[in-house]
C-alpha cells in the first residue's frame, strides 16, 4: 500500500453491507410479529384456564352447600365480579366470606381502555355448546376476538 492511497470502504462496499442488514431485518420483523402474537395467545390461555378453574371452584362451593342457592339456580356465579368479590360461605358459623380470584384477568386481545370483565363473552349453563349466549349464569368464558390463533383455531373458539 503507498502512503498517497485513501483508507475507508468504497461506495460499493457501503451499498452491500446496507442491503446485506436491510434483508436481516425484512426476516426479522416477521419473526418479532410472531413471538409477540405467541406472547399474547400464551396470556390469553393462561386467563382462560385461571377464569375457568375460579368458576369451577365456585361450582363445586355451591354442589357442597356452601354458597346459598334459590330454587332453579345452576350453581354457577351470576357474574364474572362474584369470583372477585366473594359470596358468603353457608357453611362457616361466622358466615365468612369464599373468594374465587383476586382479580379477573383481562383479556389481551380486547380494547386496553375497557373493563377486565367487558372483554370477555359469557356463555350461561342453559345456552347450547354451539351457539353460546350470555344468561342468568356464567358457564364457561371465550375471548371477543375474531383473529385466529397461530394454531389454526378462532382465538373466540378457544
Amino acid at each position: 500500500m503507498s502512503a498517497l492511497q485513501p483508507r475507508g470502504f468504497t461506495f460499493i462496499e457501503l451499498m452491500i453491507t446496507l442491503a446485506i442488514l436491510a434483508t436481516l431485518a425484512m426476516v426479522a420483523a416477521p419473526m418479532a410479529q410472531v413471538a409477540l402474537q405467541r406472547d399474547k395467545e400464551h396470556q390469553l390461555r393462561t386467563a382462560l384456564i385461571e377464569l375457568r378453574e375460579g368458576i369451577d371452584a365456585y361450582k363445586r362451593a355451591a354442589d357442597n352447600g356452601r354458597i346459598k342457592l334459590a330454587i332453579g339456580d345452576s350453581g354457577y356465579p351470576k357474574k364474572l365480579e362474584d369470583l372477585v368479590e366473594g359470596v358468603p360461605d353457608q357453611r362457616s358459623p361466622r358466615k365468612q366470606t369464599i373468594y374465587f380470584l383476586r382479580r379477573i384477568p383481562r383479556d389481551p386481545f380486547a380494547a386496553k381502555d375497557s373493563p377486565a370483565s367487558a372483554g370477555w363473552a359469557l356463555r350461561s349453563y342453559a345456552s347450547p355448546p354451539d351457539s353460546p349466549r350470555q344468561g342468568e349464569d356464567v358457564f364457561d368464558i371465550s375471548s371477543r376476538s375474531p383473529l385466529i390463533g397461530l394454531n389454526g383455531i378462532p382465538l373466540n373458539q378457544w
